[in-house]
């Protein structure tokens, strides 16, 4: 850990006791309210949103109040890695470490990376001079199609909950305040502004708000952001439901809510559901709102409160009192710890032959071809896109491994014909292709831009094509029976060339498991019918219910292309000794059950394994999926060694959620303990009674 990152964390050893930590929130509490009671209505309502002004390139930005010590709040973008900020033309976005994509992060299933992912997100968030970014981003994937896929993580809940606590952890370690977005459903970008998402209230509080749970009740996030849909009829920044009764009375939230940019569309409902501030200006919560507090719709003590969480929130972690200034970012220590995050990310799909790794000397010539090769691809587009310190593309990256007398060869792919007569000629051809997608609009699951017709000229041409797929989200893959290899990169960020590389090479083993299906056809999809996804007359009905992703294949016996979970190495692993420390508990009180297995490496090489734990819920009570994700966690293990891992769960993973009594609820029947390698390889299996 550096020097600035320690730093900030021995100051939270010291002060966080339980007990001062209780009376250090009331004293801040108490600090607040008292300033908030020194200021007039037309500054009360000047702090609860944000202000623009493109003369001076100001946006994201709350202003000061300077009389009563208010500093101004500096709101940056963030889910990979410190974006735009307040910043609009004429001046330009600051340059930061451009991360790999948050898809990618959470393909390594591993919470100390998303830890330090935050980390870095955090710190150079601050070095900003920014007090709130804009992050985590954690939508399940309900549709690839989704044009923000690449921002989230995936499409199960838990996996989902467990990165985001860490990744808000290592935010909040920086002094910065997370803003975990965007609540709720903010499912697909096709009429994101308006469209209505009819979703029952299991399905809600199954799929799409655990992750959004566990950022609050276990992350401790600051802040929150609603988002533009409609939930079963209301505007989310004017849900009453969402925002109050699940939110604050169900979850215990204490930081504040802002909006997305424009997400709010009303005045009195919208501020008495629980928002308090408006984002990027006060169309609602400005002077509309100033008249409804002096008509009485809206009281001053709700207006108050507002201000008090907020100006609370910004003292615990102090950008109250020290508002951070600008300092230099260290580009090549987070350049190297972004690079090393996205080594365990790439996942490596299909190695027939055993043609990976390339050995470095064994080629004399290499050809690199495709689109996605031409520079590095740093991440999607759209707000969370990251201006780089710097950037390492494909070639070079390539180059700097193959070895001496090596000839890596280039072929942007425009001309197919031209492209595949250099494959020929190579000992080895790297295809590299996949597409940018962008906040704002959805798009195919298909390549496009004659992609799949380039894969298998390449292919046809030479035998041992490597395809290097740079994708957000799943594509379609009609030439897979036509190549040995399919490495899934997703976006690398700025050290592309290096990450790729090092896969390619065997410098860092490939571990990376996908946290989304990927499926044949766009017919196998969960949400395939128009009614579905993009909706019908402005609705999406969720009629799929819980079965979201690979709860849906598993339920109606659908292979998929590569399922949940699913990522080869260069070694093999082999799972052994389940042992579950209670073969039958109690419906009404399960208490905590206790699942180790130990997983061993069969093969000649280092590698990490990601040992997943599945629990099969029986349907007697309510319709379920075969098995659902309730614990996973990364090992390293060298060749013939052993590693032992064990997983403690309780009520909540056995539960479903109960919608007569709105409640969490654990139904008696035999459950299965379901523990390996992805969603379709889980070769330990154990009963577990539950009784009434």
């Amino acid at each position: 850990m550096t020097k600035r990152f320690a730093t900030f964390l021995i100051a939270v050893v010291i002060c966080c006791g339980a007990s001062d930590l209780v009376a250090q929130s009331d004293r801040y509490d108490q600090r607040a309210r008292a300033i908030v009671r020194q200021m007039t209505l037309a500054e009360k309502i000047r702090e609860l949103h944000g202000i623009r002004d493109d003369a001076r390139g100001i946006y994201r930005y709350v202003p000061p109040i300077p009389r009563l010590g208010i500093p101004a709040l500096r709101i940056t973008n963030g889910p990979a890695g410190a974006g735009p900020g307040g910043t609009r033309p004429p001046r330009p976005q600051a340059p930061a470490t451009a991360l790999p994509a948050p898809i990618l992060l959470a393909s390594t299933w591993d919470r100390s990376l998303a830890d330090e992912y935050g980390a870095i997100t955090g710190a150079e968030s601050r070095d900003l001079a920014n007090g709130l970014v804009e992050a985590p981003d954690i939508n399940i994937a309900r549709v690839p199609q989704n044009g923000r896929t690449f921002e989230g993580y995936g499409e199960d809940p838990y996996l989902a909950g467990q990165m985001a606590v860490a990744d808000i952890e290592g935010i909040q370690s920086q002094g910065i305040i997370a803003n975990v977005k965007h609540y709720v459903a903010n499912n697909q970008e096709s009429n994101r502004f308006t469209i209505d998402e009819e979703i029952d209230e299991r399905t809600l509080h199954e799929i799409y708000l655990p992750a959004f749970e566990a950022s609050i009740r276990e992350g401790h996030s600051g802040s929150l952001m609603c988002a533009y849909p409609k939930v079963n009829g209301v505007y989310n920044c004017e849900n009453d439901y969402l925002l109050d009764q699940v939110l604050v009375k169900e979850w215990g939230f204490k930081g504040f809510v802002t909006s997305d940019f424009g997400a709010v569309q009303s005045t009195v409902p919208s501020a008495i559901a629980g928002v308090d501030l408006e984002m990027p200006t006060g169309k609602y919560f400005g002077a509309d709102l100033e008249a409804a507090v002096r008509t009485g719709k809206v009281p001053i003590s709700l207006i108050d409160d507002k201000l008090v969480r907020r100006f609370r929130t910004m003292m615990e972690f102090g950008i109250f009192d020290h508002p951070p200034g600008p300092r230099p970012i260290p580009e090549k220590e987070d350049g190297a710890k972004a690079r090393a995050i996205a080594e365990q990310g790439v996942v490596l799909l299909k190695n027939s032959g055993d043609i990976l790794p390339l050995r470095p000397g064994a080629s004399r010539v290499i050809a690199v071809i495709g689109p996605m090769a031409e520079r590095a691809i740093t991440g999607g587009g759209g707000s969370s896109h990251v201006v780089p310190l710097y950037t390492v593309d494909p070639v070079t990256g390539i180059r700097s491994r193959a070895g001496a007398g090596v000839k890596v060869t280039f072929d942007d792919g425009t001309d197919i014909p031209r492209a595949a007569s250099l494959a020929k000629s190579a000992d080895v051809a790297i295809v590299m292709v996949g597409m940018i997608d962008t906040e704002g609009r959805d798009h195919p699951l298909d390549l496009g831009e004659q992609q799949d017709q380039l894969v298998e000229a390449i292919a046809a041409a030479n035998p041992r094509t490597i395809v290097v797929l740079k994708t957000g989200s799943p594509v379609l893959m009609p030439w897979i029976d036509h190549v040995p290899v399919v490495l899934e990169a997703w976006y690398p960020g700025e050290e592309d060339g290096n990450v790729v590389a090092d896969v390619l090479f065997g410098a860092v083993d490939p571990s990376g498991k996908l946290p989304i299906t990927f499926p044949r056809t766009i017919n196998d999809l969960p949400a395939h019918i128009p009614a579905q996804y993009p909706g019908i007359n402005g609705v999406a009905h969720y009629s799929e219910g819980v079965f979201v992703g690979y709860r849906y294949y598993d339920a109606r016996k659908i292979k998929p292309l590569f399922p949940f979970g699913f990522g080869l190495s260069y070694t093999t692993f082999a799972f052994s000794h389940l042992t579950v420390s209670r073969s039958a508990v109690s419906a009404r009180n399960p208490g905590t059950i206790t699942i180790e297995a130990d997983v061993r490496n069969s093969g000649k090489t280092s590698g990490a394994e990601v040992v997943q734990l599945y629990i099969g819920i029986p349907p007697e009570a309510v319709p379920e999926p075969p098995k659902q994700l309730k614990g996973f966690g990364k090992v390293v293990v060298g060749p013939g060694q052993t590693a032992h891992v064990r997983f403690l769960i309780g009520a909540r993973a056995l539960s479903y959620w109960d919608t007569e009594a709105h409640s969490w609820k654990v139904a008696p029947g035999t459950y299965e303990v379901l523990v390996g390698s992805s969603s379709r390889a889980l070769p330990l299996r154990h009963p577990l009674d539950v009784g009434d």
